[in-house]
């Protein structure tokens, strides 16, 4: 399928899970509803841009979600206990996330590891960490946070949809128009033909781990500013909404393959389904089914698209 048509495609399932939850609820398209949706998207549009980095070199990052509670955590704290003001504080917290997402692409890409195995280990750190640190407690941050999710009086967006993107933006030109995009996609694609080219394999994988990471740092104070506190079961099951997002945008779980603007369809088509099902009080559990389902169906579609006798 070539590009022009995904898009297509895309643009034509989003609208039509549009008209399907408008349909099916009188209160989708009101106010409070759109607004509920426009905060999904911030957090989860940053992280998966990084994840489209990540997966186009071929790995994979499972511990984006406990990586998003332990930054929250961070800045939670050194805001409430320490007395930063919010830009030390996320910054803080950008460095905590590139960090630890740096340390998982590094052992995955000395080691020859499979970077899914590494992750994993990484989630239980990095939740385990985010409950020792706050002591598993809330720090409710507050005013001082809050506003980074407060739209500016008379524009409608907040200056965290600015920070998504802003976010989504570099690393879409990162991908596309800068040589370590070239030398993602190469990795990706064929490792083995990029190495005979004399094409470094470490660093191109640990610099897409460390943009994730601190972009999952950001998320978390994103995330963080929408209720104003930092919970340490923040993100719990937001790695499965990420994936979701990216691979339903077309980026190829092998590697080699991948657009961030097409995960942006993707994250807006999975916010969508996520908005709309809690509109209808489906349960959390039920959620999950459905949106795993929505993962294998787009992998299924991936395969269905890569198969010489696809359209």
């Amino acid at each position: 399928m070539n590009p022009r048509r995904e898009w297509l495609v895309l643009l034509a399932v989003w609208a039509a899970l549009l008209l399907w939850f408008g349909s099916s609820s009188a209160y989708f398209f009101s106010t409070a509803s759109l607004s509920s949706l426009a905060n999904r998207l911030p957090a989860l549009a940053m992280v998966s841009a990084g994840m489209t980095l990540v997966m186009v070199t071929g790995g994979i990052d499972l511990s984006v979600g406990s990586l998003l509670g332990l930054c929250g955590v961070v800045c939670g704290l050194v805001m409430t206990q320490a007395g930063w003001t919010l830009l030390p504080a996320m910054s803080l917290a950008l460095l905590v996330g590139a960090g630890a997402a740096t340390l998982t692409g590094a052992l995955a890409a000395w080691f020859s590891l499979p970077s899914f195995i590494v992750s994993l280990g990484m989630l239980e750190v990095a939740r385990g960490a985010a409950f020792w640190l706050s002591e598993s407690r809330t720090q409710y941050i507050g005013a001082s946070i809050e506003g980074l999710a407060r739209p500016w009086p008379g524009l409608g967006f907040s200056p965290a949809l600015m920070l998504a993107a802003g976010a989504v933006w570099v690393s879409h030109v990162l991908l596309r128009q800068h040589r370590l995009g070239r030398q993602w996609v190469a990795v990706g694609a064929n490792a083995q033909a990029a190495r005979l080219s004399g094409l470094d394999l470490h660093r191109p994988r640990i610099l897409a781990h460390a943009i994730l990471g601190a972009l999952t740092g950001l998320a978390a104070v994103v995330h963080a500013s929408r209720l104003g506190s930092a919970d340490p079961n923040a993100g719990v099951g937001f790695e499965l909404s990420v994936i979701a997002a990216v691979v339903v945008g077309g980026t190829s779980l092998n590697g080699g393959r991948g657009q961030v603007l097409q995960s942006l369809l993707g994250v807006l088509i999975i916010a969508t389904v996520e908005a709309g099902l809690a509109q209808q009080g489906v349960s959390e559990p039920a959620k999950r089914v459905i949106t795993g389902l929505v993962i294998v169906a787009a992998v299924l579609a991936q395969r269905w698209r890569a198969s010489p006798t696809s359209p």
